[in-house]
């Protein structure tokens, strides 16, 4: 009878702490911000940009967590590109690592790297797609603060550079386009 007794208690224990970890394993988060290239793109200036991310995140150690979620930005060019103004959107997942430590007991730190599986969009002034450079791997790196601001929810404001090279077709002729710049941005985080 105490085999059983201990083994119950056993289970329940582990089965108990499973559950009051899982709850804070998992977090969604939304970000929203500015765009500023930090170089010409196909030799046309960018204006400033505007994007969102939706993201999800699995803590796999106390400070660590993998990420994965989808992203876009909008950039408007300030001088024509191929001959026309166009836009230049830049839409597709990123994923990768995110540290995460606490500085106070209310406020923390948060630092990720990773890799985008983006692709670079042309678009007229009517939203048309004129050229789609098809997916292909970028990389990011980025940092900010976590503040809670109730109920398992967080503000996350925070800095990104991102970087992607794709071959970008106009007029007929292939050239290599790179698209470089720094996202700005404040999202909201709710932990489950």
């Amino acid at each position: 009878m105490r085999r059983i007794f201990v083994v119950t208690s056993a289970v329940a224990l582990l089965a108990g702490a499973g559950d009051a970890g899982a709850q804070s394993r998992w977090s969604l988060e939304a970000i929203g911000g500015a765009a500023f290239a930090t170089e010409t793109f196909s030799g046309a200036d960018l204006g400033t940009g505007f994007g969102l991310e939706v993201n999800a995140r699995y803590r796999i150690m106390p400070h660590l967590a993998v990420y994965g979620g989808w992203d876009w930005h909008h950039f408007p060019s300030d001088q024509p590109l191929a001959g026309g103004d166009l836009d230049v959107e830049d839409t597709g997942y990123a994923f990768g690592l995110r540290f995460e430590h606490p500085v106070t007991s209310r406020v923390g730190y948060w630092v990720r790297l990773g890799g985008t599986a983006n692709h670079i969009e042309l678009e007229d002034a009517g939203g048309d797609i004129l050229f789609d450079s098809g997916h292909g791997m970028g990389w990011e790196a980025g940092g900010g603060v976590t503040v809670p601001i109730g109920y398992r929810l967080t503000l996350t404001p925070g800095i990104r550079y991102r970087a992607l090279s794709r071959d970008l077709e106009l007029g007929g002729v292939t050239s290599p386009a790179d698209l470089r710049y720094v996202a700005v941005g404040i999202g909201i985080g709710y932990q489950f």
